[in-house]
């Protein structure tokens, strides 16, 4: 799927290869920048920058749940 139409700040998961293709990865986080060349995602673990070339998968997901309070 392509995250061409998806706005940018919408929280999305990507699924893209790492190791030179031999494996696959996913990261989940709020789209922050959209290049012909690049995603940028800002995840819980900080900014992941990923190459178009390397994106398998892609789509919206809704928001994070709350957190339930104690």
């Amino acid at each position: 799927m392509s995250l061409n139409g998806v706005a940018i700040g919408t929280r999305v998961v990507v699924r893209y290869l790492i190791e030179g293709g031999e494996r696959a990865t996913d990261a989940l986080g709020t789209l922050t920048q959209r290049t012909e060349t690049h995603l940028s995602l800002q995840t819980r673990n900080g900014l992941v920058d990923i190459p178009i070339n390397d994106v398998v998968a892609g789509k919206p997901v809704p928001p994070a749940p709350q957190r339930k309070v104690r």
